[in-house]
């Protein structure tokens, strides 16, 4: 008891003595962009790298926050939909120098992989029919599918404890590869099905008094079930042209679709950045028509290839449809959710992080993510592994063999098996 009460203590006095040293708001805000600008350059690896980057940094190093400060963040950005490790840094950034220091980290740890993602779209359909980007996306893209099977593999064994945590993940499994239904609506329906399975009982203590506070994890979805909610109706009967660099030609038609589009889908993504992929692949794809098959799975290699969050392949898609200005916009839609939930709700998060009745939701929504994202494995794998040849096509499913069993059962980082994979494509492409 006394060592628990000393701790307690001096963590306090690490605080209050941290409050009385800060230096300026200016000074702060320099500390901060310099810091994320470094992180968002240098952070490869993936979410679970970031946040134990920004731990080592704003903990350990320059004691900006103390672990009980950062373990409070850490739990409110694994409880909302969106990027966890982008969300820590607005944390962090929100800690250090109020809304301002929030803005000012978040958009410092985007901003170079933004920049990097949208060179690399421009170099991807600059040069897309030259035989050797085939070569190398030919082994990029079976490596994109074994992470998100790998994704699967973890997800499914912190997520599938129960029946129906079973049922809920093999319906929506079923649903999302038969029908056209959103896999938005699908996510709303399961949380509401886990707010009647895992409701709170009399004797629970949900930490809120409100009666009404179930309706919480609904809030963020009130704007998006407005009818339609498959975006814009009718299947392209084919797909969209490119865009000019820039896309002042485009922009102006296409700049609702592309903000109402990914507001929507930042708001949804759910147990981590790879569930962009299901909200994305269905509408961009099919429904939208604004990139093919093919083109969605190399946009998500490339969002692999950067150091940022894996949901900069909206970036990729903007580029596709407006240039940089769609790449721009796309950007700032997916993560202002973020932004929104850290800068203005954080004192209420707080609060609300031990509220059964949002345990509950996320614990009826995650199931699904993990079917969604099973689902969209196989139209991303015919792609992969449907190759012009056999043989090439017996080494991308070779090539998806070894790179998950490599992330799985060696724990290889994603950033060296994705360039591993386009080496192996450009060397087969000489021989096969």
């Amino acid at each position: 008891m006394s060592h628990h009460s000393s701790s307690d203590s001096q963590s306090d006095n690490l605080s209050s003595s941290n409050r009385l040293l800060k230096p300026r708001l200016s000074v702060r805000l320099q500390e901060l962009a310099r810091l994320f600008l470094k992180l968002g350059t240098t952070g490869f690896g993936g979410p679970q790298a970031h946040i134990a980057m920004q731990n080592d940094e704003a903990v350990v190093r320059r004691q900006w926050m103390t672990p009980e400060e950062f373990s409070d963040g850490l739990a409110i950005c694994e409880m909302l939909p969106g990027p966890a490790s982008t969300q820590m840094g607005i944390y962090v950034g929100y800690v250090r120098a109020g809304q301002i220091g929030a803005l000012v980290a978040g958009l410092c740890f985007i901003f170079p992989a933004f920049v990097i993602v949208v060179a690399l779209a421009w170099v991807y359909f600059r040069f897309q029919n030259v035989p050797q980007i085939d070569d190398l996306f030919l082994g990029i893209s079976p490596v994109v599918i074994a992470i998100v099977l790998g994704f699967c593999w973890k997800l499914g064994k912190r997520t599938i404890r129960s029946l129906p945590a079973v049922l809920v993940a093999i319906a929506v499994f079923i649903i999302t590869i038969i029908s056209p239904l959103s896999v938005l609506l699908q996510f709303i329906v399961s949380g509401l099905l886990g707010l009647w399975l895992y409701r709170p009982q009399a004797s629970d203590n949900s930490g809120l008094s409100n009666r009404g506070s179930w309706m919480l994890p609904l809030i963020p979805a009130a704007p998006w079930f407005a009818p339609g909610i498959a975006v814009l109706g009718a299947v392209p009967t084919e797909v969209l042209t490119l865009s000019s660099f820039w896309g002042t030609e485009r922009i102006a038609e296409y700049f609702l679709p592309l903000s109402t589009f990914f507001l929507r889908t930042g708001a949804f993504i759910f147990g981590g950045g790879l569930v962009i992929i299901p909200l994305l692949e269905f509408d961009v794809v099919d429904q939208l028509g604004w990139l093919t098959r093919e083109e969605f799975i190399n946009g998500v290699a490339i969002g692999q290839l950067s150091p940022g969050p894996v949901v900069l392949t909206a970036a990729f898609v903007g580029y596709k449809v407006a240039g940089v200005l769609g790449a721009l916009v796309s950007a700032i839609a997916i993560f202002l959710p973020s932004f929104a939930f850290i800068m203005l709700a954080s004192p209420l998060l707080l609060r609300l992080r031990q509220n059964l009745w949002i345990k509950a939701f996320l614990k009826g929504v995650m199931p699904a993510v993990l079917g969604a994202i099973a689902a969209a494995v196989v139209p991303l794998g015919e792609s992969a592994f449907g190759q012009e040849t056999v043989a090439q096509s017996m080494l991308a499913i070779a090539i998806s063999i070894a790179a998950l069993v490599a992330l799985i059962r060696f724990k290889t980082p994603t950033w060296i098996l994705v360039p591993a994979g386009g080496l192996i494509g450009l060397l087969a492409g000489l021989v096969l």
